[in-house]
């Protein structure tokens, strides 16, 4: 009796079937990209002039190793902070400004659009104590821009630029982003870190 020959496989394909799943998982991986805070720094003026800025249109905040905020020369609880800093943004002590609802205070910063709010914090200073602060100011210029957002045009300044940018929203992208270039004039985010 012949032996017979065990059958083989085909293995002509299997080359072609391991492309295919390594395109195929390359295609659908995402990779995961991690993204820093979003500050944009102004733009170098070529003017020789320098600006003089008045000490009660500069909101400071200082942030110690211990955790610790002082606002303005005062102890203040991280809570406390976003209120504090609309306060001081929406003051329009100088009158300038016809769409400020604060109490126009003369020691207070002028107008939105003079307004800074310095941020200088220690080493020691823990990586979570600093963004909290962080959110908290850039939290009081977004209260701000969707209280004006609302009083103008009826919606929430975070409404309008989620429109924006969602590519199917049915309305006039040029009007929207008038209306968005707008309200972040009116209340623009100066935001300085002090080294």
């Amino acid at each position: 009796m012949a032996k017979r020959a065990a059958p083989e496989v085909n293995a002509g394909s299997m080359a072609d079937i391991a492309f295919l799943l390594l395109i195929f998982f390359l295609v659908t991986t995402t990779i995961e990209v991690d993204s820093g805070i979003n500050r944009k720094l102004p733009p170098m003026e070529e003017s020789e002039d320098n600006v003089i800025i008045k000490q009660k249109n500069i909101f400071t905040v200082l942030l110690n190793g211990k955790d610790q905020l002082l606002v303005e020369d005062e102890l203040m609880e991280l809570k406390d902070l976003r209120a504090a800093a609309i306060e001081f943004l929406d003051n329009g002590g100088d009158g300038s400004c016809d769409y400020c609802s604060g109490k126009k205070d003369p020691a207070s910063s002028d107008n939105p659009d003079k307004a800074i709010i310095s941020l200088k914090n220690e080493r020691e200073t823990t990586y979570k104590t600093y963004i909290a602060v962080q959110n908290e100011l850039v939290a009081a210029y977004n209260v701000l821009r969707d209280q004006r957002a609302k009083k103008l045009y009826g919606t929430s300044f975070s409404e309008m630029e989620a429109n924006y940018k969602d590519v199917n929203w049915p309305g006039n992208k040029d009007k929207l982003k008038e209306k968005i270039d707008r309200i972040k004039t009116e209340y623009p985010q100066k935001l300085s870190e002090v080294q």
